[in-house]
């Protein structure tokens, strides 16, 4: 199988989303993200937006839900997402029913690990509760804070391996990767590539990077396309 390369919309205008969504696409990017600035500033509107423009894309809504799963998965599906995020903090009854309503409603449910005491653990349960996929992250805020107390801050690649081979699902990794880091994560098993910032997105400001983002973006599909992953998630 060939991996699968997400662009994580952390833009908190619609308009500028869109734009860098459709040179994201021309660049080979196969999945859309309308990440959790997105939505924090335009709500469900774009998400619709997004939909309305790419209809045939698939599109992760990164709501990043803790409580009120049903609606909140109900809310994204109806605007036009095809994956939800849930979280791991979040209680077995919300996990559940943020499930439940991605088998009734047709979503696929992604589960997200950020801040886990133990990632791997983490990552099974979610798992365990049914999400089709695993989102193996490492925060903006710790990531940043930590590098700002003098010290080498986590990477998801860190126990990348530990998560794939602990979960039956596929597996992306999240948090601050450089474009070599990226283009290795299918090297580690995972199936899907978040490419977000600071490659493609201003981590201070939010907004799409500058310089040549569309030629980066196009070398890292190239790269990361040209593996193949059998069904044990290891690179041919």
């Amino acid at each position: 199988m060939k991996p699968i390369v997400q662009i994580s919309l952390d833009i908190t205008e619609i308009e500028e989303a869109l734009a860098t969504a459709e040179m994201a696409l021309s660049a080979g990017v196969d999945w859309l993200e309308a990440g959790t600035p997105l939505i924090i500033a335009e709500g469900m509107h774009g998400v619709r937006a997004l939909r309305e423009r790419f209809p045939k894309t698939p599109i992760v809504a990164d709501l990043k839900t803790m409580d009120g799963g049903w609606l909140e998965a109900e809310l994204m599906g109806k605007a036009g997402a095809t994956h939800v995020v849930v979280m791991a903090a979040a209680h077995d009854e919300t996990i559940k029913c943020v499930v439940k309503a991605g088998r009734d409603l047709g979503l696929k449910v992604m589960g997200d690990n950020l801040a886990c005491a133990d990632m791997v653990a983490g990552a099974r349960r979610l798992a365990d509760l049914g999400c089709d996929y695993i989102v193996h992250h490492i925060g903006y805020d710790e990531r940043r804070g930590i590098a700002a107390a003098g010290k080498k801050p986590p990477s998801p690649l860190d126990q990348l391996r530990e998560v794939v081979q602990a979960v039956p699902v596929p597996v992306q990794a999240v948090g601050g990767l450089s474009i070599e880091q990226a283009i290795e994560t299918p090297r580690y098993g995972a199936e899907l590539v978040v490419l977000g910032a600071p490659l493609t997105i201003d981590s201070e400001k939010f907004q799409t990077a500058q310089g040549d983002v569309e030629g980066a973006l196009r070398k890292i599909c190239q790269s990361v396309h040209a593996y193949h992953l059998d069904p044990t998630g290891k690179t041919a």
